[in-house]
């Protein structure tokens, strides 16, 4: 199934840091949780139409469920 779009997709990327809990065992990394729960304040853009962002922040504000987590680079 193709599904036709009457507007171009307005991507936004932006970061902002968030509380982690880390738990280090002798020595090592065992656990990393992110506290997803805090709002998003002085988002940094990335990467899209800057007079976008206060939208897009909104947006993920909204209390949707994230679709996923990725650690690293």
């Amino acid at each position: 199934m193709t599904f036709k779009r009457d507007t171009a997709t307005r991507r936004i990327v932006f970061s902002y840091l968030v509380p982690v809990h880390v738990e280090v065992e002798d020595g090592i990394v065992a656990d990393v949780v992110v506290i997803d729960e805090t709002p998003i304040r002085d988002p940094t853009l990335i990467e899209g139409d800057g007079d976008l962002l206060a939208k897009a922040v909104t947006d993920a504000n909204d209390g949707q469920a994230w679709p996923s987590w990725r650690f690293g680079y």
